[in-house]
């Protein structure tokens, strides 16, 4: 334990979270919760094309919401730090590919050994170095090309739903502008709200559910190991902390708990190992909301990150009810939404990730990013990490920090000469 990062507390998190609470944040709290319930939508996507039957699916987004959003409550209050909590999406895919070869039971063996490992690697103090191997450049690299989609989903509706996504779109930047006391992101979802009710948006197929999460005991295998629970042990440390750790960092804070991130991840996807869960980790995309500028002031967007706990815990009993309700709203909605959310947050990763160090690698692991290639079944935030920083070794070594100290420790030492 004495590796890990020392927090604020939960003892005065209520009050302070109170204290803190304003517009900005619970805009900004607000915007990543609905985008956070809309990525059930994938599950349900990636089980679809898995032939998994819709009854577990169903459990598998109930209990996404209901243990990420009880773990997102406790990092962001102890540190007092924008660090919302989710799931894998990669590892979601891998996950939903994996069941019809080795089965539930034995996927989800394979997850309780993956959160093991990240929990050891966390408790252990191992970040730094996974840190230092991975620079700032290359890991902002690549969450500037899987962040970029969102820019693009933002202004594609432009070309089909031109007048309400233009409506949308203009109203953030007017609001922006001449609103200054009124978030801009509030203003759109007003706006676009209003304009589905006077376009007469159909909401019949919107139907009532209540269901909570439901235990299953896991079983091991080394196939399933092999196959899915040794990705996802490294999808989860080396890539869903460093980029969530990178997205802090961007957006002007010093420190981020890189280890405590890392083994609160491992030890809560092992719990969600028990409920048809495949792993708990920071969130990156929501991380992007909740600590970007449209949050408000850097010491109070922590309480966005706990709103989205908050909204992940109410709305999962209710998961089958949300999911009708996004279905019955037009597709540009929630991606003119997030876009907008995360514009100055991809700008942010744009400008570090070209603008310094490790131009190479970090060209790389963005492109690769970009492209969404699957190498192994693994996908490309995954490569571009591992292949950027693997280049800037090679062709930039000098650039690594380790690399400074390399030559002072053979100074230092008489015996190295």
């Amino acid at each position: 334990m004495k590796h890990l990062e020392k927090g604020v507390g939960l003892a005065s998190a209520p009050r302070d979270f109170l204290r803190d609470l304003n517009a900005d944040n619970l805009s900004a709290g607000l915007v990543a919760g609905i985008f956070g319930l809309s990525a059930g939508i994938i599950h349900i996507s990636a089980g679809t094309a898995a032939g998994l039957p819709q009854e577990f699916t169903l459990l598998w987004v109930i209990s996404y919401l209901m243990i990420n959003g009880l773990f997102g409550l406790l990092l962001p209050a102890y540190y007092r730090l924008p660090l919302p909590m989710a799931n894998s999406i990669p590892g979601a895919l891998l996950f939903a590919a994996i069941i019809p070869v080795v089965g539930l039971n034995e996927a989800l063996g394979a997850t309780l050994m993956a959160g093991a490992i990240a929990l050891v690697v966390g408790l252990a103090g191992w970040m730094s170095l996974v840190m230092r191997l991975i620079p700032m450049p290359i890991v902002m690299g690549m969450v500037a090309g899987v962040l970029l989609k969102f820019g693009t989903n933002m202004v594609m509706p432009l070309q089909n739903a031109l007048l309400p996504a233009s409506v949308m779109i203009l109203s953030y930047f007017f609001a922006a502008r001449y609103l200054r006391r009124v978030p801009p992101l509030v203003v759109t979802l007003l706006v676009g709200v209003g304009y589905m009710a006077l376009s007469g948006a159909d909401f019949s197929t919107v139907e009532f559910s209540f269901r909570l999460p439901e235990f299953i005991m896991p079983a091991f295998t080394l196939e399933a190991f092999l196959a899915y629970g040794l990705p996802l042990a490294l999808i989860l440390v080396g890539m869903e902390t460093p980029a969530g750790v990178g997205l802090v960092k961007g957006m002007g804070y010093k420190e981020a708990p890189a280890n405590a991130i890392t083994a609160l991840g491992g030890f809560g996807t092992m719990i969600s190992a028990f409920f048809n869960l495949h792993s708990t980790c920071i969130a990156a995309p929501m991380t992007g909301i909740c600590s970007g500028p449209e949050a408000g002031s850097h010491d109070k967007r922590w309480v966005a990150a706990v709103i989205v706990g908050i909204i992940f815990i109410v709305a999962a009993p209710f998961y089958g009810f949300v999911f009708s309700l996004i279905e019955a709203m037009p597709s540009y909605f929630i991606a003119i939404i997030a876009g907008l959310a995360l514009l100055r947050v991809i700008g942010s990763a744009m400008h570090i990730t070209f603008s310094g160090k490790h131009e190479v690698g970090a060209m790389f692991s963005f492109l690769i990013a970009v492209s969404g290639v699957h190498i192994f079944g693994i996908g490309s935030s995954f490569w571009a990490l591992v292949m950027g920083a693997g280049l800037s070794m090679l062709v930039e070594f000098k650039d690594f920090e380790f690399s400074v100290e390399m030559p002072k420790r053979r100074k230092a030492d008489p015996a190295a000469r």
